[in-house]
Order: C-alpha cells, then structure tokens, then sequence
C-alpha cells in the first residue's frame, strides 16, 4: 500500500466518528411503525413512552438512522483564533420500525436522555439546530396541526403527513419537526422540570419555534422531534467530549450561541 493510499485511509478514519449507534441488530420479528401506533394510540402516555424505549433500545429502528452524518462548523473566539468541528447527527428524528415501515415517535426529554445516554449521544443545541437545518439535503414546509396535539393518534398522522411531503427523498431532512434541545434556559426559568424546545424551520431559514421552556417536561405533543448528536466531537483535528467542548469558553461557539452553555443533560 502506497503512502497516498495509507494517508487518504487515515484521513477517512480521522473524520468518522469513534463508533456507530451502539445498538443490537432489529429483530425480524420486530414491530412495524404502523403496528407500534395501533398498539399505542389507546395507551396511556406513560405506557406509549415505556414502550417506545424499549422498542427503540432493542435495536427497533430503520437502518438509515443508524447512519450518522457529518455536520461542520467553525468559529473564532475571543481571541481572534479560528476553531473547526465536526459533529456527527442522526439523519432524521427517532423513529420505530424498518425501512419500509417506519414511525417518527415524539418523547418526553427524560425519555430522549434514556435514549442518548444509552447510545452514547446528547441532544442538540439552538445553534446546532441552525446548522443542521443549513446541512439538511431535505427541507420540507413545518405543517402545523391544530388540534389534540398530545395525542398518538396526532403523532401518527403527522408522521403521515411527513411521509406524504418527503415522497421518498433521502438524506438528512430538516423542518419537519421542532427540536427538543439542551439550553441555559432550562436552568435558569424559575419553575421547576421545563423542557425547551426549538426550530421547526421554513422554507426560508426561519424557525416558527423561538427558544421555549414554556412547557413542563412531561409534555409532548406531534410537534416534537428527538435528534442524536454522537458525544464525541472532532474538535481542530482532535477528538472532544461534548461537555468539555461546552465547558470551554473559548470552543463553546463552535455548539452554542446562548449566554450560557452549561447545561448539558436533562435529569
């Protein structure tokens, strides 16, 4: 093997992430989107989000999420110096089934902590949104719904709505769905056990959903989305655990545009 051949394969590896979803194989005997939805729309809340933990955990998921894709961002600090980073996101939002037969499944954030922490991922940003959105090879108008919003049987009619706007495309997809994020804010609002959400961009850049911590954070409605964000981050050539990347004054830009960046996981 020539030098050019072993620097371009160190350079491919240099830019994948550590390692992939860390999930078993989906069961051949697996639910399908469809099925998770009939199961669930005359369940309780609490139930629908047991099951769809334990559907997503045992490897219950189409392949093309377990696929990440690179998103790059750049910054300068305080101090004139140009940062680089490349993080790696999950192509769509969490869904349930096959390839052929998938659901997009709204959680609460204790559920999509549940979640990324079993996978070695964290949830995005408001920045991160923003870049994601820029990088999506698939931006579809956000179609609201305007009643029974925290219902399944909402959650599945959006996600058919989705399925009828996308008319197969593929790759990275964005504007479908606000993002339930981490922020400062969350922190910081006065009352107790908030989530905050963001984005649900149109055609334009613009998102429809500011910054909010409005709901409490055992609400979820058909609107929200659970993006993965792999943990480990390529930071100017080095690899980068998100917090620490956080935690740094002057790399935090590279993730965040908030005043503060120092929260980093719902309990």
């Amino acid at each position: 093997m020539n030098k050019l051949i072993i620097s371009t394969c160190l350079l491919i590896a240099a830019c994948r992430p550590a390692q992939p979803l860390a999930l078993p194989a989906r069961s051949a005997h697996a639910i399908t989107g469809s099925t998770f939805y009939q199961q669930v729309i005359p369940v309780s809340r609490e139930e629908r989000e047991t099951l769809a933990v334990q559907e997503l955990l045992s490897g219950n998921l189409p392949a093309f999420l377990r696929k990440l894709v690179p998103i790059h961002t750049d910054w300068r600090d305080t101090t004139g110096q140009a940062h680089t980073a490349v993080y790696y996101v999950t192509p769509d939002y969490l869904a349930i089934g096959s390839n052929d037969n998938f659901a997009r499944i709204p959680l609460t954030p204790m559920a999509a902590q549940r979640i990324a922490d079993s996978l070695h991922c964290f949830l995005p940003t408001r920045k991160m949104v923003d870049d994601i959105y820029r990088h999506c090879d698939v931006q579809l108008e956000p179609v609201p719904l305007l009643a029974y919003r925290d219902s399944a049987l909402s959650f599945w009619h959006h996600h058919l709505i989705i399925e009828g706007q996308r008319q197969g495309r593929k790759g990275l997809i964005g504007g479908i769905k606000k993002d339930v994020v981490i922020s400062g804010k969350v922190a910081r609002d006065p009352r107790p056990h908030r989530v905050a959400i963001y984005g649900w961009h149109q055609l334009t850049g613009k998102a429809i959903q500011p910054l909010y911590t409005g709901h409490v954070d055992w609400y979820v409605d058909y609107s929200h989305g659970i993006r993965l964000v792999y943990r480990k981050i390529r930071v100017d050539g080095h690899w980068m655990d998100y917090r620490d990347v956080l935690a740094n004054p002057l790399l935090q830009g590279l993730l965040c545009d908030e005043a503060f960046c120092d929260f980093y996981r719902y309990e």
